[in-house]
């Protein structure tokens, strides 16, 4: 494959679906009561959706496969002679974002089948190629702030057109079956339920994508039958763990949730709330090259390899996702923070620790073109995700990336408050025994039984905030209280000593703690 072909493969996410899954899910959906009137392909490739819907649904009046690329609607032409009822196929060049979708669907009368294989590639992946095979820009996960700026607001092409091709079925019924990424397909769902759509019956039906696409992730056939009559069985939906699945598992929404283990959910549901404290994210800097140290025997290491002269001023202990869920001993790791709140004015580094300002000028050019606006719109060399919380001395905190809810009590090293990388969710503390108190609530049987029911372990990062801040950890052994509010120390004073010998970790992962610098107090950003 030459490099541009790689690019456009990238660009317009150009998986093409092997014949045999494609006739693997048209029976599928057959043994599913689906017998629709019209099928639409409207981003048909190659063509084995079209073809194999010609054969599995011989009475449907009209098949019509839409595709930007005339090469490959040749390529049909030619396969579809001497394939039966080939007349009722329409093949027609378009272009997803551009085609008037409304008029066309109205002439097209009858119970409506939408089926194929939308583009699995991320809006922030054809950034970086300048991919222009884009919806109109629109925030339509509507997320706010921070987040409609930053790794938040990236997503899934599929996911956006296939929240377009819902809308297709406002005013009639039907079916849309979808090869999708088994996530993709979950928030798909869960917007119909937000939106409180006419979905009769859904499924999700898992495929192997390592063996059809030799794609490493999981994805699914997503299955939603859109109905204008009587209200079916609601936005619950059956999961099937292959094509072949007889039976499968209900999950479903419940308040506003995605629920994957819905029993587990009813059972725990009783700790549902709010969080007492907001679960924060770990420092978020987007150059860990300059940003990120480690101690070694020349001295202080950037990602470059470079040995580094500066202060300890604005120097953290840092923990790395891997840390926080491996549990062992913290590894001499520093991070540069170079502000207690998200704003704070940059410039007094100059004065307070000269050999830190030197050294973040001259890896200007790196900071300096972080790629996400939030730096260009505030104070030269900032970082995000620092407030009070983050200058507490104790954490109870947990990485978003593995598979287990392995929550870890972490405590001051060198006399500072431990800093974590962006996987890293955590509550911080003032004290060793609320941090203790809160560990032995979230690690109780009712609050991992609740959160194991919100979290779907497929996902690429599977715990989020968004679940972790649901679960009210007062309620395991009583009426909801809080723990009270305080001022917090936020001071950057130099620290005074030379380097301390890595601390152990305990079996807890409680790292022993040290003096904690005092002065003025601010109250929590």
């Amino acid at each position: 494959m030459s490099a541009t072909e790689r690019r456009e493969r990238i660009e317009f996410g150009d998986y093409q679906t092997p014949p045999d899954l494609a006739i693997a899910v048209c029976k599928r959906l057959v043994t599913l009561g689906i017998r629709p009137d019209i099928v639409v392909e409207p981003t048909c490739g190659m063509g084995s959706f079209v073809i194999a819907a010609a054969e599995a649904f011989p009475d449907a009046q009209h098949i019509l496969g839409l595709e930007r690329n005339a090469d490959y609607l040749d390529s049909l032409r030619r396969r579809l002679i001497g394939v039966p009822n080939s007349a009722r196929v329409e093949l027609e060049l378009a272009d997803f974002f551009s085609t008037d979708w409304s008029s066309k669907l109205r002439s097209l009368r009858g119970s409506l089948l939408v089926l194929g294989n939308f583009p699995w590639v991320t809006n922030s992946a054809q950034a970086v190629i300048g991919g222009k095979n884009l919806p109109m820009k629109s925030n339509f996960q509507n997320h706010r702030g921070f987040d409609a700026i930053s790794g938040k607001a990236n997503f899934d092409i599929s996911e956006s057109m296939l929240l377009d091709t819902l809308r297709w079925f406002e005013s009639r019924s039907g079916v849309l079956a979808m090869l999708a990424k088994t996530a993709v397909a979950r928030k798909v769902l869960a917007h119909a339920e937000r939106k409180s759509m006419d979905v009769r019956d859904a499924a999700v039906v898992r495929i192997d994508a390592k063996r059809h696409f030799g794609a490493a992730v999981d994805a699914c056939l997503l299955v939603i039958r859109i109905s204008e009559g009587p209200a079916g069985t609601g936005h619950d939906y059956t999961v099937f763990e292959s094509l072949d699945d007889p039976t499968g598992h209900r999950v479903g929404h419940r308040m506003g949730l995605s629920i994957g283990d819905l029993e587990m959910f009813q059972k725990y549901s009783f700790m549902l709330g709010e969080s007492p404290q907001k679960w924060r994210s770990g420092v978020k800097h987007d150059a860990a090259a300059v940003m990120e140290l480690a101690r070694t025997e020349r001295g202080l290491e950037n990602g470059k390899g470079d040995v580094c002269e500066i202060e300890p001023t604005y120097l953290f202990p840092l923990f790395k996702g891997s840390d926080v869920a491996g549990g062992g001993v913290w590894r001499q790791r520093y991070v540069l923070v170079t502000q207690r709140y998200v704003g704070e004015p940059t410039d007094g580094i100059r004065e307070t620790a000269p050999r830190t300002w030197a050294y973040l000028v001259q890896h200007a050019e790196a900071l300096d073109t972080r790629g996400s606006t939030v730096y260009a719109k505030n104070p030269r060399f900032s970082v995000f995700a620092v407030g009070g919380y983050a200058f507490r001395p104790w954490r109870v905190a947990i990485c978003g990336l593995y598979k287990e809810l392995r929550f870890r009590l972490v405590g001051p090293i060198e006399g500072c408050p431990v800093m974590f990388d962006d996987t890293v969710y955590y509550l911080s503390f003032d004290t060793e025994a609320e941090a203790r108190e809160t560990l032995a609530r979230v690690t109780s049987q009712p609050a991992l039984g609740l959160l194991s029911s919100l979290v779907f372990w497929d996902e690429k990062r599977p715990i989020k905030t968004s679940i972790l801040n649901v679960l009210d950890w007062t309620r395991v052994d009583g009426p909801p209280r809080r723990l009270p509010s305080v001022q917090l120390d936020l001071n950057l004073a130099r620290r005074q000593g030379a380097q301390q010998d890595a601390p152990r970790i305990d079996a807890l992962g409680l790292a022993p703690g040290g003096a904690y610098p005092s002065s003025s107090s601010a109250s929590e950003a």
